[in-house]
């Protein structure tokens, strides 16, 4: 039976020169306190939070909506409080203690077939578990949401995640927040890897908002409308 897949919207946000993150033990906030209400409002309005297991293990997010008036703005509108949260893992390697599965939203785990009864085991009925066979298949994880009625789907990270969905055309809508920090530290995570992106380095997003919130700067594409761009050339210098 055909499915409708979700609606695809990436978040993140950067510093200057694209990092997600310093190398420290500790995260780095890169938004400010407006910022963070911003995204609390694009969560209120999806019906999943997808994150990749490394940024699950790294950050121990709940993925809630902050609101009190949100929440209950989902509730009147039939939805639940929270959207369901979604966890990719190639390796199986998950945390039961982890916050994300002691509060509210549902919880799926899209797994592969070789952790699949290894990632069963360990959460147990903390999260219902689904493989997408030999390797993580992004049709059809978004095939499998689409089946369990999610439309609107916000995609949190990590860069592995993020750079999965950019390269194989399937985001819909990309918001990014930089921030005025710089972390040049190579390792670092990032916000997008290498990767062979549709269209080349060449091809433009349509740009459909540039405004700032506080100190941070927020950008939103729509990376399936890609245009052709220009002609590869340096411009002259001015002075020589």
């Amino acid at each position: 039976m055909a499915t409708t897949r979700p609606y695809v919207l990436l978040s993140a946000a950067v510093s200057v020169d694209g990092y997600l993150d310093d190398a420290g033990p500790e995260r780095l906030l890169l938004s400010n306190g407006d910022d963070f209400d911003r995204v609390d409002a694009v969560r209120a309005d999806v019906d999943a939070i997808l994150l990749g297991a490394t940024a699950v293990r790294r950050d121990n997010p709940r993925l809630l909506v902050d609101s009190a008036k949100r929440r209950e703005a989902r509730v009147a509108r039939g939805l639940p409080e929270h959207p369901m949260k979604v966890v990719v893992t190639g390796s199986g390697d998950l945390d039961p203690s982890l916050a994300l599965w002691h509060c509210g939203g549902a919880k799926l785990v899209v797994t592969v077939d070789s952790a699949l009864a290894r990632v069963r085991a360990t959460l147990g009925s903390l999260a219902d578990v689904v493989s997408t066979g030999p390797a993580v298949d992004w049709t059809q994880v978004l095939d499998e949401l689409g089946r369990r009625g999610v439309r609107r789907l916000m995609v949190e990270g990590g860069g592995s995640v993020h750079t999965q969905l950019m390269s194989g055309n399937l985001a819909d809508e990309m918001h990014l927040a930089v921030a005025p920090l710089l972390v040049g530290q190579a390792d670092a995570p990032r916000f997008l890897g290498p990767a062979a992106y549709p269209g080349g380095s060449l091809a433009r997003m349509r740009l459909v908002e540039a405004r700032p919130v506080g100190d941070v700067v927020l950008l939103r594409y729509f990376p399936k409308e890609r245009s052709a761009g220009v002609t590869r050339g340096r411009a002259r210098n001015a002075a020589g």
